[in-house]
């Protein structure tokens, strides 16, 4: 069932009546399809155990893939930024994203912008357009809310094939704006693990006093995702850290 469901995704299915719609055209490749009630039970049921087999899955069909990524013609696809390309570093962006619901399933919550639903953090591979991990969440994040940024990426660092020696940047807006997050991601920096972050936050009154105070020459013309100026734009020189591609 969890091969068919996964299948059904990748072709487009946005919900588990698609999902066995899709399944029964699969019968004579998976045998007979399981009905979309049957499919929300199973998945109900899925405990710790289990889905940590299927973390453990997901890690070793991801070390097979990348390694053909390095063996192609293009090798594997490093990206740019601010018009430098970041060979050798892993990209993760961490987002959290508002999915609406049109009646009150459940934890189905108020959110931040008024609507209806829920509010799910995930982090993506940049380099590859993977999810890494995901923490599904109620439309308002309770008190835990660290604990889910704090949760996220450990699991997406799992999923990294040779996490340990990697080089890695990690790009958050508000949704990871927290000190507890932060000092995780700097505690991860070991003799052979490079990481590096950047984060955005809601600028506050105060912040912006304090802005002001800055001298003109602490700031210069802010680059695009591909290297070119932005006319208009200005970045602190003090916030930015080159990052070593060597």
């Amino acid at each position: 069932m969890v091969v068919q469901l996964a299948v059904a995704i990748v072709l487009g299915a946005a919900n588990l009546s698609e999902a066995e719609q899709l399944g029964l055209h699969h019968r004579d490749l998976f045998g007979p399809s399981a009905s979309d009630s049957t499919t929300c039970r199973t998945l109900a049921g899925l405990d710790d155990t289990v889905l940590a087999l299927v973390a453990q899955a997901r890690r070793k069909v991801r070390r097979h893939v990348w390694s053909l990524l390095h063996l192609r013609p293009g090798g594997f696809p490093w990206l740019s930024v601010a018009g430098r390309r970041l060979k050798g570093w892993i990209v993760v962006d961490m987002n959290a994203t508002i999915i609406t619901a049109a009646s009150k399933k459940e934890r189905a919550a108020a959110t931040f912008n008024g609507s209806f639903g829920f509010h799910p953090l995930g982090a993506w591979c940049a380099n590859t357009s993977e999810c890494l991990g995901m923490e599904l969440r109620e439309g308002k994040p309770g008190a835990n809310a660290v604990a889910d940024r704090l949760r996220v990426p450990a699991a997406a660092l799992r999923q990294i094939p040779h996490s340990s020696q990697a080089k890695l940047l990690v790009r958050v807006d508000g949704a990871g704006a927290a000190h507890g997050l932060l000092e995780r991601l700097t505690a991860l920096n070991t003799k052979r693990r490079t990481v590096r972050f950047s984060v955005g936050w809601k600028i506050t009154d105060e912040d912006e006093e304090a802005i002001a105070k800055l001298p003109e020459k602490a700031w210069e013309t802010s680059l695009a995702q591909d290297g070119t100026l932005q006319e208009g734009c200005m970045s602190f020189l003090g916030l930015w850290q080159p990052l070593r591609t060597a």
